[in-house]
């Protein structure tokens, strides 16, 4: 039985709906996937990205702005970390949900095209 959530206001939704947006970019994923291990400067996530110095710079922003991202400053570096620990879960969780839905699926082809 599925669980029972209680209503959410409007003002909610909007919430839920920007932390979305904010996930719903590869490359900020990929920056997310990056962070996991640990603090990074923002060069070695462009190294690690493969971004540009300006796209990532612009997407780490966006990360931070939905308080997904800490940032502090040591000098002329910026260093970004994870600053919700729930985006770990979140990612576990689709992860999950999208390796079973894979899974299922090539087991319904599995067997045709054999003769």
């Amino acid at each position: 039985m599925p669980k029972k959530f209680k209503p959410l206001s409007d003002e909610a939704l909007a919430m839920i709906a920007r932390r979305f947006t904010a996930l719903s970019d590869p490359l900020r994923l990929r920056l997310l996937h990056c962070l996991f291990d640990g603090e990074k400067n923002v060069t070695s996530l462009v190294d690690l990205s493969g971004g540009t110095q300006t796209n990532v710079s612009r997407h780490l922003q966006t990360l931070a702005d939905a308080g997904i991202l800490a940032r502090r400053k040591e000098g002329l570096q910026v260093y970004y970390s994870i600053a919700d620990p729930t985006i770990y879960q979140l990612c576990e969780l689709v992860c999950y949900s999208l390796e079973k839905t894979h899974t299922a699926r090539a087991g319904q082809f599995a067997g045709h095209g054999q003769d």
